[in-house]
């Protein structure tokens, strides 16, 4: 079995650098393919240090085409019997590809989840690994003591040679919004302990998510008109066609966070539009009640919250007024007639 791991990246040099490091350590094999989505900094350059790797396939969109094109063009590009989808600010623990590859190779219709950690210390930071101050950051960065400066960098040196040492700094959910490590413990309990629940395409992750390339490109691949929660529309896809999202825990990667570019979903809702458009379902306008429900101060009453995804699928099969609770969120009313929100 062949694996391919999909790079989507723009504007992020130093971090793909990193990132193309930790994919050159892989304990399994891979082929990488990185699809430079119209970037205006150094990208090419950095592409072109690690071209010495044989595996090493690209794509270069001269305009930005965003995440989900992005996606289906790196999916076109390869050539591995599955997919694994990374983002390019993101490291890839070295046995990250093998543990993905052990879920297919037992359940070839399987989609496959792995976990993702984060690296706070990088947020600050234009460069993780000189230590350069991302533009708005400099003063902050400056008053940092040496150690407090050494603590914050991920050198290509760890990556290759001392992977524990970046580990060992890693934590859980550090994004604002709707409890992100709240939100991704429920979706890997869910995975694990109910193995069947019909919305557990709702626990879908948008990098270190694996694919069988093969049924990814039967089904069109990622809407390119989302290009928030375009994974979860696609996970709601091919589990209609029959495969099943999985755990996998092992499979571990590591966000070299930022300050910029990250998108809420229950502030930028324009998704809904056309994720609902395309699947009129009771549990996909539940999606955002179910992520608001995990907030600090939710304005629902708990007995109207939902906090599982297990609570998910139990509102979406029961009576409950989902208009009613969109607008006590402050939620954009969706524009399918109000019998697809009716209770089944």
């Amino acid at each position: 079995m062949k694996v391919s791991v999909v790079v989507r990246t723009r504007d992020e040099a130093p971090r793909l650098r990193l990132t193309l490091a930790s994919l050159s350590r892989q304990s399994a094999p891979c082929e990488v393919v990185v699809v430079d989505d119209g970037s205006a900094d150094a990208t090419p350059a950095v592409i072109d240090e690690a071209r010495g790797s044989p595996a090493l396939r690209t794509v270069r969109h001269a305009t930005a085409r965003g995440r989900s094109a992005a996606s289906n063009a790196g999916a076109r590009a390869a050539s591995g019997d599955v997919l694994v989808f990374l983002d390019g600010d993101t490291l890839a623990h070295p046995g990250m590809v093998a543990r993905h590859m052990a879920l297919h190779e037992a359940e070839p219709a399987a989609m496959g989840r792995g976990l993702t950690l984060h690296l706070r210390g990088t947020r600050f930071l234009a460069d993780p690994e000189t230590g350069e101050a991302r533009a708005g950051e400099e003063n902050r960065v400056a008053r940092w003591k040496p150690d407090e400066a050494a603590a914050a960098r991920v050198t290509r040196q760890q990556v290759l040679h001392d992977f524990a040492a970046i580990e060992r700094r890693a934590g859980e959910g550090v994004y604002p919004g709707a409890g992100a490590r709240l939100l991704q413990d429920l979706e890997m309990q869910a995975l694990r302990e109910t193995p069947d629940l019909p919305v557990l395409w709702a626990a879908a992750c948008g990098s270190n998510f694996s694919v069988p390339r093969a049924a990814f490109l039967q089904s069109g691949g990622f809407d390119a008109r989302l290009d928030i929660n375009e994974h979860r529309e696609l996970a709601l896809r091919l589990s209609r066609a029959g495969l099943r999202l999985r755990p996998v825990s092992e499979a571990r990667s590591y966000h070299l966070t930022h300050r910029s570019g990250w998108r809420d979903p229950l502030v930028e809702t324009a998704w809904e539009q056309t994720f609902f458009a395309a699947h009129p379902e009771r549990a996909v306008a539940l999606l955002a009640v179910f992520w608001a429900s995990l907030a600090p101060g939710c304005p629902l009453s708990p007995g109207e919250r939902t906090g599982s995804l297990a609570a998910l699928d139990a509102a979406a099969r029961g009576d409950a007024d989902i208009a009613a609770l969109r607008d006590t969120l402050g939620l954009q009313p969706l524009p399918l007639p109000q019998a697809a929100l009716a209770a089944s």
